[in-house]
Protein backbone atom coordinates (compact mmCIF):
# COMPACT_ATOMS: atom_id res chain seq x y z
CA UNK A 1 0.00 0.00 0.00
CA UNK A 2 1.30 3.61 -1.16
CA UNK A 3 2.10 6.35 1.56
CA UNK A 4 -0.62 8.72 0.50
CA UNK A 5 -3.13 5.76 0.73
CA UNK A 6 -2.00 4.88 4.02
CA UNK A 7 -2.60 8.74 4.84
CA UNK A 8 -6.20 8.92 4.13
CA UNK A 9 -6.71 6.20 7.07
CA UNK A 10 -8.83 7.81 9.99
CA UNK A 11 -8.10 7.60 13.61
CA UNK A 12 -5.20 5.44 13.54
CA UNK A 13 -6.74 2.63 11.62
CA UNK A 14 -4.38 -0.17 9.99
CA UNK A 15 -5.52 -2.00 6.93
CA UNK A 16 -5.36 -5.41 6.21
CA UNK A 17 -6.17 -8.04 3.45
CA UNK A 18 -9.99 -9.80 4.45
CA UNK A 19 -10.17 -12.77 5.81
CA UNK A 20 -12.32 -15.25 7.50
CA UNK A 21 -14.51 -15.09 4.45
CA UNK A 22 -15.32 -11.36 5.26
CA UNK A 23 -15.90 -8.75 1.54
CA UNK A 24 -13.06 -6.48 0.95
CA UNK A 25 -14.32 -3.25 0.10
CA UNK A 26 -13.29 -1.78 -3.49
CA UNK A 27 -9.77 -1.37 -2.84
CA UNK A 28 -9.54 -4.89 -1.55
CA UNK A 29 -9.11 -3.89 2.09
CA UNK A 30 -11.46 -3.02 5.02
CA UNK A 31 -10.55 -1.08 7.90
CA UNK A 32 -10.06 -2.04 11.18
CA UNK A 33 -10.04 0.64 13.65
CA UNK A 34 -9.30 -0.44 17.73
CA UNK A 35 -9.28 0.98 21.19
CA UNK A 36 -7.36 -1.56 23.40
CA UNK A 37 -6.39 -3.44 19.88
CA UNK A 38 -10.47 -4.53 19.59
CA UNK A 39 -10.21 -4.70 15.81
CA UNK A 40 -13.33 -3.37 14.03
CA UNK A 41 -13.98 -1.66 10.54
CA UNK A 42 -15.04 1.90 10.09
CA UNK A 43 -16.64 2.68 7.17
CA UNK A 44 -17.25 6.86 5.84
CA UNK A 45 -15.72 7.80 3.11
CA UNK A 46 -16.19 11.35 3.63
CA UNK A 47 -14.02 11.06 6.90
CA UNK A 48 -11.27 9.36 4.88
CA UNK A 49 -9.20 12.20 5.78
CA UNK A 50 -9.52 12.23 9.47
CA UNK A 51 -6.37 12.00 11.39
CA UNK A 52 -7.24 11.73 14.86
CA UNK A 53 -5.52 9.36 17.36
CA UNK A 54 -7.97 8.54 20.18
CA UNK A 55 -6.96 8.30 23.51
CA UNK A 56 -7.51 5.26 24.46
CA UNK A 57 -6.31 5.84 28.45
CA UNK A 58 -10.17 7.67 28.36
CA UNK A 59 -11.95 4.17 28.28
CA UNK A 60 -11.85 1.77 30.75
CA UNK A 61 -13.32 -1.25 28.26
CA UNK A 62 -12.96 -2.44 24.99
CA UNK A 63 -15.06 -0.07 22.56
CA UNK A 64 -15.96 -1.42 19.28
CA UNK A 65 -17.87 0.25 16.46
CA UNK A 66 -18.18 -1.83 13.24
CA UNK A 67 -19.13 0.27 9.86
CA UNK A 68 -18.15 -1.49 6.98
CA UNK A 69 -18.10 0.86 3.56
CA UNK A 70 -20.22 0.23 1.31
CA UNK A 71 -19.07 -1.88 -1.74
CA UNK A 72 -18.49 -0.31 -4.69
CA UNK A 73 -20.71 -2.16 -7.55
CA UNK A 74 -23.73 -2.01 -4.48
CA UNK A 75 -23.60 1.43 -4.85
CA UNK A 76 -23.64 1.88 -8.48
CA UNK A 77 -26.38 -0.55 -8.76
CA UNK A 78 -28.18 1.29 -5.97
CA UNK A 79 -27.36 4.32 -8.00
CA UNK A 80 -28.88 3.09 -11.02
CA UNK A 81 -31.94 1.95 -9.51
CA UNK A 82 -33.12 5.25 -7.61
CA UNK A 83 -31.95 6.74 -11.17
CA UNK A 84 -34.70 4.26 -13.17
CA UNK A 85 -37.32 5.14 -10.28
CA UNK A 86 -37.13 8.52 -11.14
CA UNK A 87 -37.38 8.33 -15.45
CA UNK A 88 -40.28 6.30 -14.47
CA UNK A 89 -41.63 8.81 -12.06
CA UNK A 90 -41.35 11.57 -14.43
CA UNK A 91 -43.08 9.43 -16.96
CA UNK A 92 -45.88 8.82 -15.07
CA UNK A 93 -46.39 12.22 -14.24
CA UNK A 94 -46.53 13.13 -17.62
CA UNK A 95 -48.86 11.04 -18.01
CA UNK A 96 -51.15 12.39 -14.61
CA UNK A 97 -50.90 15.46 -16.51
CA UNK A 98 -52.38 14.77 -19.45
CA UNK A 99 -55.02 12.71 -17.14
CA UNK A 100 -53.93 9.40 -19.23
CA UNK A 101 -53.34 8.53 -15.34
CA UNK A 102 -55.54 8.97 -12.48
CA UNK A 103 -53.39 11.81 -10.41
CA UNK A 104 -54.66 10.42 -6.45
CA UNK A 105 -52.04 13.41 -4.62
CA UNK A 106 -53.45 16.79 -3.57
CA UNK A 107 -52.81 19.19 -6.09
CA UNK A 108 -53.30 23.15 -6.76
CA UNK A 109 -56.58 24.71 -8.07
CA UNK A 110 -56.56 25.78 -11.57
CA UNK A 111 -57.32 29.08 -10.71
CA UNK A 112 -54.20 28.83 -8.02
CA UNK A 113 -51.86 27.76 -11.01
CA UNK A 114 -50.24 31.49 -10.82
CA UNK A 115 -49.63 31.43 -6.63
CA UNK A 116 -46.80 30.20 -5.08
CA UNK A 117 -47.07 26.25 -4.93
CA UNK A 118 -48.14 25.02 -1.82
CA UNK A 119 -46.48 21.77 -1.76
CA UNK A 120 -43.22 21.28 -2.77
CA UNK A 121 -42.18 19.63 -5.75
CA UNK A 122 -39.48 17.26 -5.38
CA UNK A 123 -41.20 16.13 -1.93
CA UNK A 124 -44.37 15.18 -3.59
CA UNK A 125 -42.49 13.72 -7.01
CA UNK A 126 -40.54 11.50 -4.28
CA UNK A 127 -43.97 10.54 -2.55
CA UNK A 128 -46.14 9.54 -4.82
CA UNK A 129 -42.90 7.98 -7.15
CA UNK A 130 -40.92 5.88 -5.01
CA UNK A 131 -42.51 6.26 -1.12
CA UNK A 132 -45.54 5.25 -2.41
CA UNK A 133 -44.36 2.08 -4.14
CA UNK A 134 -42.98 0.49 -0.59
CA UNK A 135 -45.94 2.36 1.44
CA UNK A 136 -47.26 -0.63 2.94
CA UNK A 137 -44.06 -1.09 5.14
CA UNK A 138 -45.15 1.54 7.57
CA UNK A 139 -48.20 2.56 9.47
CA UNK A 140 -49.15 -0.94 10.35
CA UNK A 141 -51.97 -0.73 12.47
CA UNK A 142 -51.48 -2.86 15.89
CA UNK A 143 -54.06 -4.40 18.19
CA UNK A 144 -51.95 -5.81 20.86
CA UNK A 145 -49.12 -4.40 23.43
CA UNK A 146 -46.00 -4.13 21.44
CA UNK A 147 -44.00 -6.68 23.06
CA UNK A 148 -41.66 -9.50 22.23
CA UNK A 149 -44.65 -10.74 19.90
CA UNK A 150 -47.76 -8.92 18.59
CA UNK A 151 -50.94 -8.85 16.58
CA UNK A 152 -51.13 -7.19 13.41
CA UNK A 153 -54.38 -5.87 11.76
CA UNK A 154 -54.50 -7.06 7.98
CA UNK A 155 -54.74 -4.46 5.60
CA UNK A 156 -55.02 -4.80 1.63
CA UNK A 157 -54.58 -2.00 -1.07
CA UNK A 158 -56.39 -1.90 -4.59
CA UNK A 159 -54.63 1.04 -5.44
CA UNK A 160 -50.95 0.50 -4.94
CA UNK A 161 -50.74 1.90 -1.76
CA UNK A 162 -52.87 5.24 -2.05
CA UNK A 163 -55.32 3.57 -0.12
CA UNK A 164 -55.37 0.81 2.15
CA UNK A 165 -58.92 -1.30 4.00
CA UNK A 166 -58.98 -3.51 6.78
CA UNK A 167 -59.92 -7.00 5.50
CA UNK A 168 -61.15 -8.16 9.49
CA UNK A 169 -58.27 -10.28 10.07
CA UNK A 170 -55.97 -10.68 12.53
CA UNK A 171 -52.37 -11.48 11.43
CA UNK A 172 -51.30 -13.32 15.34
CA UNK A 173 -48.02 -13.66 17.35
CA UNK A 174 -45.83 -11.37 14.89
CA UNK A 175 -42.66 -11.16 16.69
CA UNK A 176 -41.60 -7.56 17.17
CA UNK A 177 -38.13 -6.66 16.11
CA UNK A 178 -38.89 -3.26 15.98
CA UNK A 179 -40.01 -1.58 18.99
CA UNK A 180 -37.83 -0.02 21.38
CA UNK A 181 -38.86 -1.90 24.13
CA UNK A 182 -35.67 -2.61 24.97
CA UNK A 183 -36.14 -3.89 28.72
CA UNK A 184 -39.63 -5.35 28.26
CA UNK A 185 -42.10 -3.42 30.23
CA UNK A 186 -44.57 -2.78 27.44
CA UNK A 187 -46.40 -5.09 29.28
CA UNK A 188 -50.14 -5.47 30.15
CA UNK A 189 -49.52 -8.15 32.68
CA UNK A 190 -47.21 -7.89 36.13
CA UNK A 191 -46.33 -5.53 38.56
CA UNK A 192 -46.37 -2.35 36.38
CA UNK A 193 -49.60 -2.75 34.79
CA UNK A 194 -51.50 -3.57 38.13
CA UNK A 195 -49.47 0.01 39.64
CA UNK A 196 -50.87 1.51 36.45
CA UNK A 197 -54.10 0.28 37.29
CA UNK A 198 -54.08 2.03 40.84
CA UNK A 199 -53.19 5.55 39.97
CA UNK A 200 -56.07 5.71 37.45
CA UNK A 201 -57.93 4.35 39.94
CA UNK A 202 -56.54 7.51 42.34
CA UNK A 203 -55.89 9.93 39.75
CA UNK A 204 -58.02 9.20 36.68
CA UNK A 205 -56.42 9.01 33.20
CA UNK A 206 -55.95 12.70 32.56
CA UNK A 207 -54.76 15.86 34.56
CA UNK A 208 -56.54 18.77 32.54
CA UNK A 209 -53.86 21.48 33.98
CA UNK A 210 -50.16 22.52 33.57
CA UNK A 211 -47.69 21.52 36.49
CA UNK A 212 -47.78 25.24 37.27
CA UNK A 213 -51.70 25.59 37.51
CA UNK A 214 -53.55 22.84 38.68
CA UNK A 215 -51.44 20.03 37.44
CA UNK A 216 -48.73 19.21 39.80
CA UNK A 217 -49.47 15.92 41.55
CA UNK A 218 -47.50 14.11 44.29
CA UNK A 219 -46.75 11.39 42.30
CA UNK A 220 -45.11 14.02 39.60
CA UNK A 221 -43.26 14.86 42.70
CA UNK A 222 -42.05 11.43 43.62
CA UNK A 223 -41.29 10.77 39.97
CA UNK A 224 -38.53 13.41 39.30
CA UNK A 225 -37.18 12.67 43.00
CA UNK A 226 -37.01 9.32 41.92
CA UNK A 227 -35.14 9.89 38.22
CA UNK A 228 -32.68 12.63 39.66
CA UNK A 229 -31.31 9.54 42.13
CA UNK A 230 -31.76 7.56 39.34
CA UNK A 231 -29.74 9.36 37.57
CA UNK A 232 -27.18 10.18 40.12
CA UNK A 233 -27.51 14.52 39.40
CA UNK A 234 -28.99 17.00 42.21
CA UNK A 235 -32.11 17.07 40.52
CA UNK A 236 -34.72 16.62 37.69
CA UNK A 237 -37.49 17.85 35.45
CA UNK A 238 -40.10 15.89 33.94
CA UNK A 239 -41.93 16.08 30.47
CA UNK A 240 -45.38 14.96 28.91
CA UNK A 241 -43.60 14.30 25.67
CA UNK A 242 -40.12 13.20 24.43
CA UNK A 243 -39.79 15.11 21.16
CA UNK A 244 -40.82 18.21 22.77
CA UNK A 245 -38.55 18.02 26.18
CA UNK A 246 -35.43 18.66 23.22
CA UNK A 247 -37.77 21.10 21.23
CA UNK A 248 -39.11 22.89 23.69
CA UNK A 249 -35.86 23.44 26.30
CA UNK A 250 -33.15 23.82 23.80
CA UNK A 251 -34.21 27.40 23.32
CA UNK A 252 -34.80 27.85 26.77
CA UNK A 253 -31.28 27.11 27.62
CA UNK A 254 -29.22 29.10 24.43
CA UNK A 255 -30.39 32.15 22.45
CA UNK A 256 -29.25 34.82 20.33
CA UNK A 257 -24.97 35.38 20.81
CA UNK A 258 -24.78 31.29 21.63
CA UNK A 259 -22.63 28.36 19.19
CA UNK A 260 -24.51 24.95 19.01
CA UNK A 261 -22.07 22.35 18.40
CA UNK A 262 -24.12 19.70 16.86
CA UNK A 263 -22.98 16.17 15.39
CA UNK A 264 -24.89 15.39 12.31
CA UNK A 265 -26.49 12.36 13.08
CA UNK A 266 -28.95 13.91 15.96
CA UNK A 267 -32.30 13.58 16.42
CA UNK A 268 -34.93 16.21 14.43
CA UNK A 269 -36.15 16.75 17.95
CA UNK A 270 -32.54 18.35 18.33
CA UNK A 271 -32.08 19.56 15.52
CA UNK A 272 -35.29 21.81 15.62
CA UNK A 273 -34.97 23.05 19.24
CA UNK A 274 -31.27 24.45 17.88
CA UNK A 275 -32.91 26.10 15.07
CA UNK A 276 -35.88 27.40 16.97
CA UNK A 277 -32.88 29.38 19.76
CA UNK A 278 -32.11 31.88 17.52
CA UNK A 279 -28.54 30.59 18.08
CA UNK A 280 -25.90 29.72 15.58
CA UNK A 281 -25.52 26.18 14.83
CA UNK A 282 -22.46 24.09 13.63
CA UNK A 283 -22.16 20.66 12.68
CA UNK A 284 -19.24 18.44 13.05
CA UNK A 285 -18.56 14.89 11.52
CA UNK A 286 -20.29 12.07 13.44
CA UNK A 287 -18.47 10.74 16.90
CA UNK A 288 -15.52 12.62 14.79
CA UNK A 289 -13.12 14.33 17.84
CA UNK A 290 -11.16 15.88 15.29
CA UNK A 291 -13.89 17.73 13.49
CA UNK A 292 -15.71 18.94 17.36
CA UNK A 293 -12.33 20.22 18.49
CA UNK A 294 -11.56 22.06 15.25
CA UNK A 295 -15.43 23.91 15.72
CA UNK A 296 -14.26 24.48 19.20
CA UNK A 297 -10.87 26.21 18.31
CA UNK A 298 -12.23 28.25 15.54
CA UNK A 299 -15.28 29.35 17.95
CA UNK A 300 -12.90 30.42 20.92
CA UNK A 301 -10.52 32.22 18.27
CA UNK A 302 -12.54 33.72 15.90
CA UNK A 303 -15.77 34.23 18.31
CA UNK A 304 -19.19 35.57 17.23
CA UNK A 305 -19.24 36.68 13.06
CA UNK A 306 -18.65 40.18 11.97
CA UNK A 307 -17.99 41.62 15.45
CA UNK A 308 -15.72 38.51 16.78
CA UNK A 309 -16.86 38.90 20.32
CA UNK A 310 -17.02 35.48 22.43
CA UNK A 311 -19.76 33.55 22.72
CA UNK A 312 -22.06 33.89 25.47
CA UNK A 313 -22.19 30.14 25.25
CA UNK A 314 -21.24 27.25 23.76
CA UNK A 315 -23.30 24.30 23.91
CA UNK A 316 -22.33 20.95 22.64
CA UNK A 317 -25.07 18.50 21.81
CA UNK A 318 -24.60 15.21 21.37
CA UNK A 319 -26.95 11.75 21.80
CA UNK A 320 -26.13 8.51 23.91
CA UNK A 321 -26.89 5.76 21.15
CA UNK A 322 -27.65 7.02 17.66
CA UNK A 323 -31.40 5.21 16.80
CA UNK A 324 -30.26 5.47 12.54
CA UNK A 325 -26.80 4.19 12.92
CA UNK A 326 -26.32 2.08 16.16
CA UNK A 327 -23.19 3.71 17.34
CA UNK A 328 -22.66 4.80 21.36
CA UNK A 329 -21.51 8.21 21.78
CA UNK A 330 -17.51 8.61 22.67
CA UNK A 331 -18.50 10.68 25.55
CA UNK A 332 -15.34 10.36 27.43
CA UNK A 333 -13.72 12.30 24.71
CA UNK A 334 -16.46 14.63 24.19
CA UNK A 335 -16.23 15.21 28.05
CA UNK A 336 -12.65 15.98 27.76
CA UNK A 337 -12.80 18.19 24.85
CA UNK A 338 -15.35 20.42 27.16
CA UNK A 339 -13.50 20.56 30.04
CA UNK A 340 -10.75 21.78 27.85
CA UNK A 341 -12.82 24.67 25.98
CA UNK A 342 -14.92 25.16 29.02
CA UNK A 343 -18.15 24.44 26.80
CA UNK A 344 -21.72 22.58 28.17
CA UNK A 345 -22.38 19.51 27.40
CA UNK A 346 -26.28 18.50 26.26
CA UNK A 347 -26.42 14.71 26.80
CA UNK A 348 -29.60 12.74 24.74
CA UNK A 349 -30.04 9.76 26.21
CA UNK A 350 -33.61 8.55 24.25
CA UNK A 351 -32.67 4.95 23.54
CA UNK A 352 -29.29 5.16 25.90
CA UNK A 353 -31.08 4.74 29.42
CA UNK A 354 -31.92 2.02 30.58
CA UNK A 355 -30.82 0.16 27.56
CA UNK A 356 -26.60 0.59 28.55
CA UNK A 357 -24.94 0.40 31.54
CA UNK A 358 -24.77 -2.19 34.61
CA UNK A 359 -27.48 -0.59 36.54
CA UNK A 360 -28.99 0.80 33.24
CA UNK A 361 -28.35 4.27 33.90
CA UNK A 362 -27.46 5.02 30.61
CA UNK A 363 -23.97 5.90 28.78
CA UNK A 364 -22.52 7.65 31.50
CA UNK A 365 -22.79 4.33 33.83
CA UNK A 366 -21.71 2.25 30.94
CA UNK A 367 -18.35 4.50 30.35
CA UNK A 368 -18.06 4.59 34.65
CA UNK A 369 -18.21 8.21 33.95
CA UNK A 370 -19.06 11.10 36.97
CA UNK A 371 -22.73 12.62 36.10
CA UNK A 372 -21.94 15.56 37.21
CA UNK A 373 -19.62 16.10 34.34
CA UNK A 374 -22.35 16.43 32.15
CA UNK A 375 -24.25 19.48 32.47
CA UNK A 376 -27.45 18.77 30.89
CA UNK A 377 -28.82 15.14 30.64
CA UNK A 378 -31.61 14.09 28.89
CA UNK A 379 -33.61 11.33 28.24
CA UNK A 380 -37.08 9.53 27.39
CA UNK A 381 -39.32 7.43 29.18
CA UNK A 382 -40.75 5.72 26.00
CA UNK A 383 -38.18 3.26 25.56
CA UNK A 384 -37.01 1.45 28.24
CA UNK A 385 -39.68 2.00 30.82
CA UNK A 386 -42.58 1.75 28.61
CA UNK A 387 -44.20 4.74 29.11
CA UNK A 388 -44.55 8.16 27.54
CA UNK A 389 -42.76 11.63 27.98
CA UNK A 390 -38.96 13.06 28.49
CA UNK A 391 -36.97 14.00 31.33
CA UNK A 392 -33.97 17.31 32.69
CA UNK A 393 -31.85 16.41 35.06
CA UNK A 394 -29.12 18.33 36.42
CA UNK A 395 -27.89 20.54 38.61
CA UNK A 396 -30.84 22.05 40.96
CA UNK A 397 -30.29 25.84 39.91
CA UNK A 398 -30.61 24.30 36.21
CA UNK A 399 -33.99 22.84 36.70
CA UNK A 400 -35.11 25.33 38.91
CA UNK A 401 -34.70 27.62 35.63
CA UNK A 402 -35.89 25.42 33.50
CA UNK A 403 -39.50 25.63 35.46
CA UNK A 404 -39.81 29.21 34.92
CA UNK A 405 -38.81 29.93 31.17
CA UNK A 406 -39.41 26.06 29.61
CA UNK A 407 -42.55 26.27 27.28
CA UNK A 408 -42.84 22.71 27.64
CA UNK A 409 -43.30 23.33 31.35
CA UNK A 410 -45.30 26.31 31.04
CA UNK A 411 -47.54 25.73 28.69
CA UNK A 412 -47.97 21.71 28.34
CA UNK A 413 -50.50 19.58 30.21
CA UNK A 414 -49.09 16.91 33.08
CA UNK A 415 -47.98 13.97 32.63
CA UNK A 416 -50.59 11.52 33.02
CA UNK A 417 -50.72 9.80 36.72
CA UNK A 418 -50.75 6.07 35.21
CA UNK A 419 -47.77 7.08 33.23
CA UNK A 420 -45.82 8.48 35.81
CA UNK A 421 -46.59 5.59 37.87
CA UNK A 422 -45.18 3.16 34.90
CA UNK A 423 -42.23 5.11 35.27
CA UNK A 424 -41.79 5.08 38.98
CA UNK A 425 -42.64 1.07 39.22
CA UNK A 426 -40.37 -0.20 35.93
CA UNK A 427 -37.49 2.61 37.23
CA UNK A 428 -37.56 0.98 40.85
CA UNK A 429 -37.45 -2.49 39.24
CA UNK A 430 -34.58 -1.44 37.04
CA UNK A 431 -32.75 -0.42 40.38
CA UNK A 432 -33.44 -3.31 42.62
CA UNK A 433 -35.92 -1.52 44.94
CA UNK A 434 -38.83 -3.78 44.68
CA UNK A 435 -37.00 -6.50 46.24
CA UNK A 436 -36.20 -8.18 43.44
CA UNK A 437 -33.84 -9.48 41.02
CA UNK A 438 -35.75 -8.61 37.89
CA UNK A 439 -34.24 -5.14 36.75
CA UNK A 440 -30.49 -7.05 36.95
CA UNK A 441 -32.00 -9.78 35.26
CA UNK A 442 -33.69 -7.76 32.40
CA UNK A 443 -30.37 -5.99 31.47
CA UNK A 444 -28.42 -8.94 32.07
CA UNK A 445 -30.61 -10.32 29.27
CA UNK A 446 -30.89 -7.42 27.06
CA UNK A 447 -26.57 -7.51 27.08
CA UNK A 448 -26.40 -10.88 26.34
CA UNK A 449 -29.28 -11.03 23.51
CA UNK A 450 -27.18 -8.09 22.05
CA UNK A 451 -24.46 -9.45 21.43
CA UNK A 452 -25.67 -12.95 20.36
CA UNK A 453 -28.05 -11.61 17.58
CA UNK A 454 -24.91 -9.22 16.68
CA UNK A 455 -22.79 -12.25 16.36
CA UNK A 456 -24.90 -14.38 14.75
CA UNK A 457 -26.20 -11.68 11.86
CA UNK A 458 -22.08 -10.97 11.43
CA UNK A 459 -21.94 -14.98 10.89
CA UNK A 460 -24.02 -15.03 8.18
CA UNK A 461 -22.47 -12.09 5.63
CA UNK A 462 -24.92 -9.44 6.71
CA UNK A 463 -23.18 -5.67 6.84
CA UNK A 464 -24.19 -4.53 9.87
CA UNK A 465 -23.48 -0.99 11.70
CA UNK A 466 -23.23 0.15 14.80
CA UNK A 467 -21.58 -0.64 18.47
CA UNK A 468 -21.26 -3.98 19.57
CA UNK A 469 -23.09 -3.20 22.68
CA UNK A 470 -25.90 -1.47 20.95
CA UNK A 471 -29.68 -2.89 21.13
CA UNK A 472 -30.19 -0.42 17.50
CA UNK A 473 -29.08 -3.05 14.77
CA UNK A 474 -28.75 -1.18 11.70
CA UNK A 475 -28.62 -4.29 8.52
CA UNK A 476 -27.72 -2.96 5.13
CA UNK A 477 -30.24 -2.92 2.36
CA UNK A 478 -28.90 -0.65 0.02
CA UNK A 479 -30.84 -1.20 -3.01
CA UNK A 480 -34.29 1.04 -3.30
CA UNK A 481 -36.65 -2.28 -4.23
CA UNK A 482 -35.05 -4.23 -1.69
CA UNK A 483 -36.43 -1.78 1.01
CA UNK A 484 -39.92 -3.01 0.42
CA UNK A 485 -39.50 -6.39 -0.31
CA UNK A 486 -37.29 -7.20 2.78
CA UNK A 487 -40.24 -5.46 5.00
CA UNK A 488 -42.70 -7.98 3.10
CA UNK A 489 -41.17 -11.00 3.21
CA UNK A 490 -40.29 -10.74 6.45
CA UNK A 491 -43.93 -10.04 7.26
CA UNK A 492 -44.97 -12.76 5.26
CA UNK A 493 -42.53 -15.22 8.37
CA UNK A 494 -44.51 -13.76 10.95
CA UNK A 495 -41.41 -11.34 11.67
CA UNK A 496 -42.35 -7.53 12.12
CA UNK A 497 -39.75 -5.39 11.02
CA UNK A 498 -38.50 -1.35 10.38
CA UNK A 499 -36.96 -0.44 7.23
CA UNK A 500 -35.72 2.78 6.71
CA UNK A 501 -34.04 4.55 3.25
CA UNK A 502 -33.31 7.54 1.55
CA UNK A 503 -34.31 10.34 2.61
CA UNK A 504 -34.28 9.41 6.71
CA UNK A 505 -30.44 7.68 5.53
CA UNK A 506 -28.10 8.39 3.29
CA UNK A 507 -29.57 7.62 -0.76
CA UNK A 508 -26.90 4.09 -0.69
CA UNK A 509 -27.28 3.54 2.99
CA UNK A 510 -30.94 2.05 3.10
CA UNK A 511 -31.49 -0.23 6.09
CA UNK A 512 -33.62 -2.61 7.88
CA UNK A 513 -33.50 -1.69 11.87
CA UNK A 514 -33.94 -4.23 14.55
CA UNK A 515 -34.42 -3.92 18.19
CA UNK A 516 -33.50 -5.84 20.71
CA UNK A 517 -35.41 -6.63 23.55
CA UNK A 518 -34.80 -8.34 26.94
CA UNK A 519 -38.49 -9.85 26.43
CA UNK A 520 -36.80 -12.07 23.71
CA UNK A 521 -35.84 -15.22 24.13
CA UNK A 522 -33.04 -17.23 22.33
CA UNK A 523 -36.06 -19.13 20.63
CA UNK A 524 -37.40 -16.16 19.48
CA UNK A 525 -34.52 -14.78 18.06
CA UNK A 526 -33.42 -17.68 16.67
CA UNK A 527 -36.81 -17.54 14.63
CA UNK A 528 -36.11 -14.39 13.41
CA UNK A 529 -32.41 -14.87 12.58
CA UNK A 530 -33.98 -18.16 10.28
CA UNK A 531 -36.02 -15.57 8.80
CA UNK A 532 -33.97 -13.00 7.94
CA UNK A 533 -31.33 -15.76 6.79
CA UNK A 534 -33.85 -17.03 4.32
CA UNK A 535 -34.75 -13.72 3.41
CA UNK A 536 -31.31 -12.28 2.94
CA UNK A 537 -30.58 -15.18 0.65
CA UNK A 538 -33.62 -14.78 -1.30
CA UNK A 539 -32.86 -11.46 -2.13
CA UNK A 540 -29.14 -11.63 -2.20
CA UNK A 541 -28.56 -9.36 1.12
CA UNK A 542 -25.06 -10.98 2.51
CA UNK A 543 -23.02 -8.94 0.71
CA UNK A 544 -19.92 -9.29 3.41
CA UNK A 545 -19.47 -12.75 2.12
CA UNK A 546 -17.02 -13.61 -0.86
CA UNK A 547 -18.52 -16.79 -2.07
CA UNK A 548 -21.92 -14.88 -2.56
CA UNK A 549 -22.51 -14.27 -6.46
CA UNK A 550 -22.56 -10.53 -7.35
CA UNK A 551 -25.96 -8.76 -6.19
CA UNK A 552 -28.86 -8.52 -8.49
CA UNK A 553 -30.29 -5.24 -9.70
CA UNK A 554 -33.00 -5.07 -7.43
CA UNK A 555 -34.72 -2.29 -9.32
CA UNK A 556 -35.67 -4.90 -11.83
CA UNK A 557 -36.26 -7.60 -9.13
CA UNK A 558 -39.09 -5.99 -7.87
CA UNK A 559 -42.97 -6.12 -9.75
CA UNK A 560 -43.83 -2.54 -7.92
CA UNK A 561 -41.69 -1.45 -10.94
CA UNK A 562 -44.85 -0.80 -13.14
CA UNK A 563 -46.80 0.00 -10.31
CA UNK A 564 -47.97 3.55 -9.21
Amino acid sequence: MTESSANKLLNGDACHRTANGRKASKNGFVKNHCLFQQPHKYRRPREKNQNVTHNSSLYKKPFSESFEETPLLVAVLTYMGYGILTIFGYLRDFLRHWNIEKCHVARERDEQKDFVPLYQDFENFYTRNLYMRIRDNWNRPICSVPGAKMDLVERVSHDYNWTFEHTGKVVKDVINMGSYNYLGFAENTGTCADAAIEATQAYGVGVGSTRCEMGNLDIHEEMEQLVARFLGVESSMAFGMGFATNSMNIPALTGKGCLILSDELNHASLVLGARLSASTIRVFKHNNMQSLEKLLRDAIVHGQPRTHRPWKKILIVVEGIYSMEGSIVRLPEIIALKKRYKAYLYLDEAHSIGALGPNGRGVVDYFGLDPKDVDIMMGTFTKSFGAAGGYIGGKKELIDYLRRHSHSALYATSMSPPVAQQIITSMKIIMGEDGTTLGADRLRQLSENTTYFRRKLREMGFIIYGNDDSPVVPMMLYMPAKIGAFGREMLKRNIGTVVVGFPATPIIESRARFCVSAAHTRETLNTALEAISEVGDLLQLKYSRREQPLPSLGWMSEESLLQD
